[in-house]
């Protein structure tokens, strides 16, 4: 199965699909407070390899922005 495809349904890949999923699951662990990059990136590395500015650039593509706050 290719990462890097989208999918026909909703045009994410199954990389972007994961973060989003991963995003929603923090979160709620964290009573609804902001993701910490670093906490994301971590759990990501269980499933995919890849660099903290890839991940930023499927959070760029995503429009997921942070505050700065955490």
């Amino acid at each position: 199965m290719n990462n890097a495809l989208p999918d026909a349904r909703d045009g994410l890949t199954r990389t972007e699909r994961l973060v989003l999923y991963l995003i929603h699951d923090i979160q709620k662990e964290r009573n609804g407070r902001n993701v910490p990059t670093v906490m994301l990136y971590g759990r990501v590395l269980e499933y995919v390899d890849m660099s903290e500015a890839e991940l930023h650039v499927y959070l760029d593509r995503l429009g997921v922005r942070g505050d700065g706050t955490e």
